[in-house]
């Protein structure tokens, strides 16, 4: 599997012999040595903690979630929901943050190296659910034994895709089943799209924050739509 880093301006030092002129080749050379001890400490302490005279933090490993969450334009109430946490693919069972080059190679996808999300986007994209339902009514376990609907959501594509080099865009697909008493009662299909503000690992993040409110969004009116239905 193909890993990428993120692209970053080395920052330029300048470093001036600290040692007065005394006179006499022996002065000098201790304090040509001395640079260059000094030098190659700094070096040193640039590569491994990424922070010496102002150097970005290249190596560093960056952790992302989707940030504060946005209000779905529905407001109206919901009924009360079972919901088992969001099902994802194997391609998704980790924490890496996935992105498609779709002018190069639309059928292969990497991750980048030194940027990830804090948890699964599965699990990611639970809170977001739950968090929004919960604001407008009861949501249980998906395993609670109680006479309510049951919502699942399945996961299928969370990724940044490349249009061009410089441009891309979030991709969030999924898939709700609404069932009561194991009789389906609605199911759909959503996909969300967002723009990412720049071509790497964070303008991916705020992109597919973006796309999973924007899903959110979608899902909840959808629900308002079924409640009746629900109810049942």
């Amino acid at each position: 599997m193909r890993r990428t880093t993120d692209r970053s301006l080395s920052a330029r030092t300048t470093c001036s012999d600290p040692t007065a002129e005394r006179g006499g080749r022996r002065a000098v050379a201790r304090a040509t040595r001395a640079v260059g001890y000094a030098l190659a400490a700094a070096a040193m302490a640039g590569a491994i903690g990424g922070c010496a005279f102002g150097t970005p933090a290249a190596l560093a490993n960056v952790r992302y979630d989707l940030g504060p969450q946005s209000p779905p334009a529905y407001l109206g109430p919901l009924p009360t929901l079972r919901l088992f946490d969001v099902r994802s693919p194997a391609s998704l069972d980790s924490d890496d943050i996935r992105y498609r080059m779709s002018y190069a190679d639309p059928h292969r996808t990497a991750a980048y190296a030194n940027s990830h999300w804090t948890m699964r986007p599965a699990q990611l994209l639970t809170e977001r659910v739950r968090g929004a339902l919960a604001a407008r009514g009861a949501v249980l376990s998906g395993g609670d034994s109680v006479n309510a609907p049951l919502l699942t959501i399945d996961l299928d594509t969370f990724e940044q895709v490349f249009d061009s080099e410089s441009q891309s865009h979030a991709l969030l697909r999924a898939r709700a089943t609404l069932t009561r008493d194991g009789v389906l009662v609605a199911q759909q299909t959503f996909e969300a799209r967002a723009p990412a503000s720049t071509a790497n690992a964070a303008g991916g993040v705020q992109a597919l924050a973006a796309a999973s409110d924007q899903f959110v969004a979608q899902l909840v009116a959808w629900l308002g739509m079924q409640a009746s239905a629900a109810a049942r």
